[in-house]
């Protein structure tokens, strides 16, 4: 029995759409009592750090509609049925900024909001950037601005709220972290 488990007793989707499948399920707690579980299914998805070879990172503004207001963010996606996180990463990169990464590192993978869904982040470091020749389109209902920021100024942005999601911050402060050990 895993530390603190609970039995789930039944569970009963209640939507399923492009991104997410919201389901409730009904769990047996180690004290024996029963509660309900709302829970957020996600397939998973890919975050990049992307370096440019004068050491600026590439990021997008994007409006993100549960905020309702746009925020400036590393490249990020969902994971397609199939399609392995570095292939997922190398498809965001291009699709949301244009460039081709000579190089991929994989650096971790976290959960984003463990409470109640099971998103799963694989983040990359990508390097050697390219700006590609043939772009790959943009999902039709995405629109993104490019922005390339030196590590202070991201720092800045993260101070005024305009990175203010948890892969980016992860990122900076990642990138910041590398920067004192050298």
């Amino acid at each position: 029995m895993k530390k603190f488990e609970e039995k789930t007793i039944e569970s009963e989707t209640i939507f399923e759409g492009k991104v997410v499948k919201l389901q409730v399920d009904r769990v047996k707690l180690p004290n024996g009592k029963v509660s309900k579980r709302e829970l957020i299914k996600h397939p998973g998805a890919v975050a990049v750090i992307p370096v440019t070879d004068e050491g600026k990172m590439v990021f997008v503004e994007q409006y993100r509609k549960p905020l309702e207001r746009s925020l400036v963010e590393i490249p990020a996606g969902k994971l397609e049925a199939g399609e392995s996180p570095e292939a997922t990463a190398h498809r965001e990169l291009e699709e949301e900024t244009g460039y081709l990464a000579d190089e991929l590192i994989y650096i971790t993978s976290f959960y984003t909001s463990p409470g109640f869904a099971d998103e799963l982040i694989h983040l990359y470091l990508a390097t050697g950037l390219k700006k590609s020749a043939q772009p790959k389109e943009a999902d039709e209902d995405e629109f993104v601005e490019i922005l390339e920021c030196t590590l202070q100024e991201a720092q800045k942005l993260m101070e005024e709220k305009k990175i203010y999601d948890a892969k980016t911050a992860y990122a900076v402060l990642y990138l910041a972290s590398q920067n004192h050990r050298e």
